[in-house]
Formats: structure tokens, C-alpha cells, sequence
């Protein structure tokens, strides 16, 4: 039963999306940062839990990254709705993502099966996401007040790792679909 705990965390998770969303459109920043901190300790503790204890699965690796994608999404959307950032940052980081499933899907359909590895530079961009949700929750909550100067350098930071892991995707999977063609048409 306690193997099945990094996946019911995990939903749980999942769970939190719309009362964050709903938190920060209504902007109680300081209950929206709470929830996030939870959601954030939640990743972190099935991630510790499926390792420590072998308690890994298909589900579990399936379900955790569409959790984190949809946490970072909604709150991106609902931030950029209030106007605590540029509308352009969130269409930056939806547009990023569509593109990379976009990508997935053609290779799939165009190539052969897929097998999700995310580059070190989708982590480094996902990390620096989930910062600055952090970071713009903590300075729209009554608790402490972030340097406007820090909050740009954090915006432009996320726009330029989004864009640099969105294009490492396109070209990565581009080259690896083009060794795939040249050796199934050389193999024919």
C-alpha cells in the first residue's frame, strides 16, 4: 500500500491546481503562496519517497511531470491574468510547451515511439519556472517585499531559458528524426 504514496501525492498535487488558480485570480497572494509551498513540498517529497524506496512506476512517471506542467501553466496563466507579469511571458512558456508536444507527436506519428527525456536544460528552465512563481508569489503576498529589479531580472531570466530550451528541443529531436530517416531509407 505505502508503494502507491508517491502517486496519491502526486494527485494530491494535481488536486491543488484550481484553488491556486482561483487564490490568485482572487488575489489572496498570501493563502495562493501557502498552497504553492505545498504543492512544491509535495513534488519534493514523492520524488524522495519513489527513489528512497524503489516505489517508482509507469503511472508515477507519467503522472509527475503532467502535474508540475499544469501547477506551472495555471499558475503562469492566473499570474499573467492579474498583470503581475507581462501577458507575453505566459504565452512564452504555453507556447513553448505546445511546441514541444506538437514536436512529440509528429515524431511519433512520423518516426516511431518516443521515449520523454528531458534535456538539462528543460530542468534548469523548469526550475527557474517554478522560482519565479515562487519568488512573484512571495512578492505579492503581505510577508516580504522583493525588489522590483529582481522580479525584471527574473522574468527576462525565465523568458531566455524558455526560449533557449524550446529551440534545444526543436533541434535535438529534429537531427535525431533526420538519423532515423537516413537509416531506414538506407536500410530499404
Amino acid at each position: 500500500m505505502m508503494r502507491h504514496l508517491p502517486n496519491l501525492l502526486t494527485v494530491l498535487r494535481m488536486l491543488l491546481v484550481l484553488p491556486l488558480a482561483w487564490l490568485i485570480r482572487e488575489r489572496h497572494y498570501d493563502s495562493a503562496l501557502i498552497v504553492a509551498a505545498i504543492a512544491g513540498f509535495s513534488d519534493a517529497l514523492d520524488g524522495f519517497l519513489a527513489k528512497r524506496y524503489g516505489w517508482q512506476s509507469w503511472l508515477g512517471g507519467l503522472l509527475d511531470p503532467i502535474a508540475d506542467k499544469l501547477l506551472l501553466i495555471v499558475s503562469f496563466v492566473a499570474l499573467g491574468l492579474t498583470g503581475a507579469h507581462p501577458l507575453w511571458l505566459t504565452w512564452l512558456v504555453i507556447g513553448r510547451d505546445l511546441v514541444i508536444v506538437a514536436g512529440a507527436l509528429l515524431y511519433h506519428t512520423l518516426i516511431g515511439r518516443l521515449s520523454a527525456e528531458p534535456t538539462t536544460l528543460s530542468k534548469i528552465t523548469t526550475v527557474l519556472q517554478i522560482g519565479y512563481v515562487l519568488l512573484q508569489l512571495v512578492h505579492l503576498s503581505s510577508w516580504v517585499d522583493v525588489p522590483v529589479m529582481l522580479l525584471t531580472a527574473a522574468i527576462w531570466l525565465v523568458a531566455i531559458a524558455t526560449l533557449a530550451s524550446g529551440l534545444d528541443y526543436v533541434l535535438k529531436w529534429s537531427r535525431r528524426a533526420a538519423r532515423v530517416r537516413r537509416a531506414t531509407s538506407r536500410e530499404k
